[in-house]
């Protein structure tokens, strides 16, 4: 918002002296608001001229953020709501919130068809695969990577440097445990990062291990009431996603006791301090290095990817039922458009699993299959 505000006023889009984002905006904010937006993320400059290959320009991305503060500032902070930007009939003055108006809508529109055009617009990150996580998992963890060495920034022309040189033991298995929590869990990047020791705890249950964790935030739940999240310990088959042992196993290299559980990994394998967590960029950074070793192509994949191929993965393998999965990954029910999920889901059915129990692969059998004789919840 103060970015725009200085924006329009040096370029004197409005009468100096006049507040942008107040409760009365200046007839032409749609028009200084475009022209904002054109500024950064356009290839086009404000008098139509094309900008220069080597100028940088911000992403379409970028653009929607840029119009979301201008709407938060009109709509919530000066209390203009959410009502289109129009011109009353009655007083001729203008009203509503410029952020929603027709002619930032077409702008924004022409800018996604010409970003798309030229290549510039994502697609979404590809889901990641237990296939996937099990190769990196098992690269991480061979004993050749395992010894704590000096390592750093390392020169191209340098012939003693290898390229697993990135990182060490520490950084290996605080990526592990990022893979199965983050898939298994289904979690955002920002909710993963955010997770502190003291959410955590470690349980045994008779002869069994598991993990509970309750979120500090989740974006579907920002005024608290969040399920936790019971993991437990998992088969051999499926370590390479076992919370219980990636959790155990960072907690022995690191020798934490409270602060962020993710945190910022320092030259030689250096764990920063508690209030340190580590960014979603170096953490995204560390992953396709991790796919760079397992030589697989990094580029259509990113922190997404898990939430989503953990979506997939409990779908298509564990076979789990769709109102499990919603429930589990904080997606709404209320699908009131489609008429099958509304036989498949409903808030008032009795679940059929409890939560607790999702991730206990070691429960109680069901009644056996009549035709194929299978027990396993997975059938």
């Amino acid at each position: 918002m103060k970015q725009c505000e200085n924006f329009v006023h040096e370029r004197k889009l409005i009468p100096e002296g006049f507040q942008f984002f107040c409760e009365e905006p200046h007839p032409q904010s749609a028009q200084c608001l475009a022209a904002w937006i054109m500024h950064s993320c356009d290839e086009l400059n404000l008098d139509s001229t094309v900008k220069d290959s080597t100028v940088e320009r911000a992403t379409f991305t970028h653009a929607q953020k840029m119009r979301a503060a201008a709407t938060f500032g009109f709509g919530r902070i000066h209390g203009l709501g959410m009502q289109v930007w129009h011109r009353s009939e009655i007083t001729g003055k203008w009203a509503g919130n410029p952020s929603v108006s027709e002619t930032l809508s077409c702008y924004m529109l022409s800018l996604r068809r010409r970003k798309t055009l030229k290549g510039e617009i994502a697609t979404s990150a590809r889901a990641i695969t237990s296939t996937v996580i099990r190769q990196m998992h098992d690269f991480n963890n061979q004993p050749e990577l395992q010894q704590p060495r000096n390592y750093g920034p390392t020169s191209r022309n340098n012939p003693d440097s290898k390229a697993t040189d990135w990182a060490g033991p520490c950084a290996r298995a605080l990526l592990n445990l990022g893979y199965a929590i983050a898939f298994c869990g289904l979690l955002r990047i920002d909710e993963l990062l955010k997770i502190q020791i003291h959410d955590i705890a470690f349980e045994k249950i008779g002869d069994e291990y598991r993990l509970v964790l309750n979120l500090p935030l989740r974006k579907t739940s920002q005024f608290g009431d969040i399920k936790p999240f019971v993991f437990w310990k998992m088969p051999e088959e499926y370590i390479h996603l076992c919370v219980v042992d990636a959790y155990a196993r960072w907690m022995v290299i690191s020798e934490l006791t409270s602060g962020f559980l993710f945190r910022k990994i320092r030259a030689n394998d250096r764990i920063a301090e508690e209030n340190e967590p580590m960014t979603s960029e170096k953490f995204l950074e560390m992953f396709r290095n991790n796919l760079v070793d397992i030589k697989l192509d990094h580029f259509p994949y990113g922190t997404h990817s898990f939430r989503r191929g953990g979506c997939q993965w409990l779908s298509v393998v564990r076979r789990w039922p769709l109102r499990q999965i919603c429930e589990w990954g904080g997606w709404s029910k209320e699908f009131t458009h489609l008429t099958i999920v509304k036989y498949l889901i409903s808030w008032n059915d009795n679940p059929t699993v409890d939560r607790d129990d999702f991730f206990n692969m070691n429960r109680a059998p069901t009644v056996a299959c009549p035709t194929c004789n299978r027990t396993c919840h997975c059938a």
